[in-house]
C-alpha cells in the first residue's frame, strides 16, 4: 500500500553526509509515529536522479545532501511537494538555513555556522511540519 508522504532524498555515491542522512532517516522511519512516510533515495550522478532533481526545482545543487517531503494526491495518485504554510525566510531555531523556502524540506548547510549536518532533530522538525 502507498504511503501517505514519500520523502525524496537526493544524493550521491561516495558522500558520508548522504550516507548518514539516509541512515538517520532510515532510523527514524521504523518508529510508529511515522508510518505514514517512506522513503526514496535519488542518486543525482543517474540520469533518473538527476531528472528528479532538477524536476523539484527547489534545492541548491550545492547543497546536497538534501531531502523533499511529498504528498499522495489522492485525486491524481501522483506526490507533490509539500508547500511551506509560513514563508518567512528568517532561519528557523531547530534547522537554521537548511529549510527550503517554498517546500518542507532540508538541504545541507556547509556554511561554518551550519557544519554540513542535517540532524534527527532537523529531519523531525520537517516531518512534524509535513503533518501540520
Amino acid at each position: 500500500m502507498k504511503k501517505l508522504f514519500k520523502i525524496v532524498v537526493f544524493g550521491k555515491p561516495g558522500c558520508d553526509k548522504c550516507k548518514t542522512l539516509n541512515q538517520r532517516l532510515d532510523k527514524i522511519l521504523v518508529e510508529k509515529e511515522w508510518a505514514d512516510f517512506e522513503k526514496e533515495y535519488c542518486d543525482v550522478e543517474t540520469v533518473d536522479g538527476l531528472v528528479a532533481f532538477a524536476s523539484a526545482e527547489c534545492i541548491n545543487p550545492q547543497r546536497i545532501p538534501a531531502l523533499l517531503v511529498t504528498k499522495r494526491q489522492e485525486e491524481t495518485k501522483r506526490y507533490v511537494p509539500v508547500s511551506v504554510r509560513n514563508l518567512q525566510q528568517t532561519p528557523d531555531a531547530v534547522c537554521g538555513k537548511s529549510k527550503l523556502y517554498q517546500y518542507v524540506g532540508l538541504q545541507t548547510d556547509y556554511t561554518p555556522a551550519g557544519k554540513g549536518i542535517i540532524s534527527p532533530k532537523m529531519i523531525t522538525a520537517v516531518l512534524q511540519e509535513a503533518c501540520a
